[in-house]
Parts: structure tokens; sequence; C-alpha cells
């Protein structure tokens, strides 16, 4: 519940920036990280809203498509200052981490020679490590049991085997599907009503605007002239939409989509893409702004700045329409069984899409070696047994990698 002493139109959306700024400057580690910053800052400290309340927008941003920690924050500076803490909420969190991968992305090129590619190949061994973490971390929330395991292994064989075009929504859908037969609980959970301050009619905006643009923009593209300036911005901007309004499960599981809109189509080579997302491991913020690094990238363009921040824009978009979308609902729409057992599904089936995104491409591209193996090891277990703070283990794993390329 919000401070009942004034309302989102007093509130400064000034103040939401600079609480956001400063956790975009400072929240290393990941989505589940980034909702512990969260509750500190926000429930503790500021008391922006209760625990109940918090719980409750970090299930709504898990159920949904797109960045469940950015969703989260943008939810919270809606209930702080409306739409325009909203927007600032997005702004803030977002800007630091989106502009250094723009840095690296322009930067990376200029890496030549075996100093450079064991960098690289650095970047590449910590994003092994990275995603295992991610999938160990995952599968004890969102797979804990016998069921759900098995719903996870018959996921990550259908994205495995499936066209990349269709195989995560494959895998999504039947997540949703077996969870619906297979999940039901014998007694519903007991629920408590949220007091969200968005108009139903701008739910119902958002809805229309989320959809419209998921199936529009591919015609868009179809009926523009082939090879056209325009035509090719407008297939980025939906290629990168689309990854962002199929995402169940944000951070990581965005990798699969990112690779099949851009390397499989030629836009990024697979050596510069594995490298961007390495480097994304050791920035704060959300892993989407691995977006603006592709955005910049992508071959051809005449704007890669444009280009960057259209990607970037459009990765995001998706997530906080559904969050407006839902959010005006979800006390009624939550409280039916059915939605509840569908979710267990799909949380279920993220595990798989995480298990098929880390044998293909992370681990056959980047491990080559018994050395490779041993390097991702110990980056696997100083992560997960001594707590070591991603941006170190990048530093540390590049040095190792550089070091081993030179000699």
């Amino acid at each position: 519940m919000i401070d009942p002493s004034s309302t989102p139109e007093t509130r400064s959306g000034r103040e939401v920036l600079y609480a956001f700024l400063r956790l975009g400057c400072l929240s290393f580690g990941g989505p589940v990280a980034h909702l512990g910053y969260f509750h500190t800052e926000f429930v503790e400290r500021r008391k922006w809203c209760d625990d109940e309340t918090f719980a409750e927008v970090v299930a709504i941003a898990q159920s949904m498509p797109g960045p469940a920690s950015s969703q989260v924050g943008f939810a919270l500076g809606l209930f702080r200052a409306g739409w325009k803490g909203g927007l600032a909420a997005w702004v803030g969190f977002t800007m630091p981490s989106a502009l250094l991968m723009v840095a690296f992305a322009f930067g990376h090129h200029l890496l030549t020679g075996k100093l450079a590619l064991g960098i690289v190949h650095g970047l590449q061994l910590v994003a092994v490590a990275v995603v295992a973490q991610a999938i160990l971390a995952v599968r004890k929330s969102l797979a804990p049991d016998a069921p759900r395991m098995g719903m996870a292994l018959v996921a990550a064989l259908i994205v495995y085997f499936a066209p990349p075009a269709l195989g995560t929504v494959l895998a999504i859908a039947a997540g949703a599907l077996c969870g619906l037969l297979l999940l039901r609980s014998p007694q519903e959970q007991p629920i408590h009503p949220l007091h969200f301050r968005l108009p139903k009619l701008a739910g119902v905006a958002a809805a229309a605007l989320f959809l419209a643009l998921l199936f529009l923009l591919p015609v868009a593209v179809s009926i523009t002239r082939p090879q056209s300036g325009l035509s090719h911005t407008i297939a980025v901007f939906s290629a990168f939409y689309r990854t962002g309004a199929l995402v169940f499960g944000g951070g990581h599981v965005v990798l699969p989509l990112l690779e099949n809109a851009v390397v499989a189509r030629g836009w990024v080579d697979q050596q510069s893409f594995l490298s961007g997302y390495g480097a994304a491991q050791a920035l704060p913020g959300p892993l989407f702004t691995f977006a603006a690094y592709l955005g910049a990238t992508v071959e051809p363009t005449l704007n890669p700045l444009a280009l960057s921040a259209l990607a970037l824009i459009a990765i995001f978009l998706p997530g906080l329409l559904v969050m407006v979308a839902v959010l005006p609902f979800w006390n009624s729409l939550r409280a039916r069984p059915q939605i509840q057992t569908c979710l267990r599904g799909v949380n279920a089936a993220v595990v798989g899409v995480l298990v098929a995104a880390f044998v293909r491409p992370v681990w056959s591209s980047a491990v080559h070696s018994l050395f490779d193996v041993a390097v991702a090891v110990v980056a696997f277990g100083l992560l997960v047994r001594w707590k070591v703070a991603p941006w170190i283990i990048v530093i540390a794993v590049i040095s190792v990698s550089a070091i081993a390329s030179a000699l």
C-alpha cells in the first residue's frame, strides 16, 4: 500500500529518477539481485510501499513477458509518481548500462591481435558461468519437483530441435498446457486486493497497442520496399519488439531469441554477439540493455546510434505495455485457478529454455579446450559457492584468458 499523505500527482518524477539512476549505477548481479536492491531501497529505506504490495508486483512481473526487474521498477515508479514516475524509473535504471553497452559496441572492434582475442574469449567464458548459475538459481524456484523438471526437459528438447523462430514460443506454449493439465492445486491460494492507480481504459489501450505492434510490424516490413533504409529500420524494430514480447522469465532467457533475431539474419556475427553478452554481465542494471549494443552493431546501418536507441526502446516496450495492460485487471485475473496453473507450467518451461540456450550457443561457441572448461568451472564456483561479485569475476576471467592467449 502507498503512503496516504500524498498522491502520485504531488510526488516528484525527479525524485524517482534520482533514486533509480543511483540503482542503475550500482545494481550488479542480475534480475534477482535487482529485486533485492529494490526491496532495500523502496520498502525498507524509503517506504514507498509495504512488503505485501512489493511481493505482489514481483509476482506479476515474473508471470509476464519482458524484463522482470525493469517491470517491477516501472510499477514502483507508477505507484510513487504516476506516469511520470514510471517513465523516470525506467530511464534511470536503464540509462547507465545502456550507455556503457553502446560504448562497448563502438570500442570492441578496435580490439585486435592475440590480446584482444583473449579478452573477447574471456567474456564468452564468463557467459558460460553466468548462464549456468542462472539455471541453477531458477530451477530451485521454478522447477522444484519431478513433474516440473520433466516439463523443463521437454521444453529444452523443443527449443533445441525445433526451428529457431518457433522453438521458444512452442516451449512456452507447451509449458502452459502442461501446467493447466498437470499442476492443478487442490486448494486456491488466498489473495488480498491490490490498489493500483491505473484506469481500466489505460489497460485496454496498452493491450491493444501491444498486439497491434506485434502483428502489424511484420506486415509493415513486408509491404515496404525491400533493401530500403525504411524497410531495414522497421525490420530491426520489429525483431527486437517481438523478442521483448515473447520472452518469459527475462534476463538470460532472452539470449536464444536475440540470437535468432540478429545472428540468424546476418545482422551481427556470432563472435560479436557473445562478446557483447559477456560484457553485459559486468555491468549494473538490466541485461536487456544488451539490445543497445546489438542495435549499434547491426549491419548495414548508416546511423548506429539511432538504431541502438530504436532497438533499446523496442525490446523494453512490450514488457512495459503488458504491465500497464494487466495492472488494472490483476485483482480479478489472478484469482482464477486456471491462470495460476498455466503460469506454473510456463515457469517450468523457462528452465528448459535456459538449458537449451546454455548448450547452444553459449557452451558450444565458448568452450574449445580443457583449459576453457577449467576456467568456466572456477568462475561458476566463485559465483555460486563464494558469491563473488560478477564484475570481479569478469575482470579475473578476462585477465586469465588474455594472459593465456598472449602466451
